[in-house]
């Protein structure tokens, strides 16, 4: 099953509250956390990893916080997954140094690289701008999650 982790889940809901907010100015890693109901410790960590990556802007004092270091559409959901995972893979041989002992008889290895291929690709094309774009939602509603897989 491939999941995301609770990190990538807030990593992208502080991409997509920052996105939202625009020019408005900065959001502090308190302020996300609050509005979403996420531990501000947690949050501080995530937001300080994007920092460290390059998709987002730190500034310290009192008008400090967060803001997005490029315009939402230059920012992929691959981007924020791997800063915050790592490399996305399927299986353990799909990174570089993951060789199972089944590595020279597998017969799916390349298979499934390609599918690995596909699903980057697919989280390529997905910007933080098209997250921006889609309404907040509804309290007591169910959301739906729609993908391009």
């Amino acid at each position: 099953m491939l999941r995301l982790s609770k990190k990538a889940d807030y990593a992208l809901m502080a991409m997509k509250h920052l996105a939202v907010r625009g020019d408005r100015g900065s959001s502090s890693a308190r302020e996300i956390a609050e509005q979403y109901d996420i531990p501000i410790e947690l949050m501080a960590k995530v937001l300080q990893r994007l920092v460290r990556r390059g998709l987002l802007i730190s500034h310290q004092g009192t008008r400090g916080g967060y803001q997005l270091a490029r315009m939402p559409a230059q920012i992929s959901v691959a981007d924020v997954i791997q800063a915050i995972e790592g490399p996305v893979t399927v299986t353990a041989c799909s990174t570089d140094e993951g060789q199972c002992e089944q590595f020279s008889k597998c017969n799916v290895r390349d298979p499934l690289y390609r599918v690995r291929d596909r699903i980057l690709a697919a989280l390529g094309e997905c910007t933080i701008a098209e997250l921006a774009s889609d309404p907040a939602p509804v309290p007591g509603r169910a959301a739906v999650l729609h993908t391009h897989l």
